[in-house]
């Protein structure tokens, strides 16, 4: 991810066996991250087993909060492409048992595309 991506807050994918190592301590023995998407300093991350989304928080981002999400409790999602003078995308995931869906906002309608496709891959 380029430094100037990160700085407009724009997804782009993250290189899988780095963030393979980083999860290592909470993945299944036989489970791999297959995409990685990094969001500022979020992720979203698709393993062959369930979604996981990453949210860094403080100011150095040590401390992280995981949200595991196995794929058949995603019952559905949505996304919200830019427009002309709405510079923002989002991201709506629907999880069973939850009130509210999970929501990411990008930047760049490129990656939100990717990721909308990588959820179709898997959850459906």
């Amino acid at each position: 991810m380029g430094l100037l991506d990160a700085l407009l807050g724009n997804a782009s994918e993250s290189d899988i066996n780095e963030t393979q190592q980083e999860l290592l301590r909470i993945l299944a023995s036989d489970e791999r991250v297959e995409r990685a998407y990094a969001i500022i300093r979020d992720q979203i991350i698709f393993t062959n087993k369930r979604l996981i989304l990453v949210d860094k928080q403080g100011v150095t981002g040590k401390k992280r909060e995981l949200l595991s999400v196995p794929y058949r409790s995603i019952e559905r999602f949505s996304m919200e492409t830019t427009g002309h003078f709405d510079l923002e995308s989002e991201l709506h995931i629907w999880v069973r048992g939850m009130a509210a869906p999970i929501s990411k906002t990008f930047r760049n309608d490129q990656t939100i595309h990717d990721v909308a496709r990588a959820l179709a891959e898997y959850a459906l």
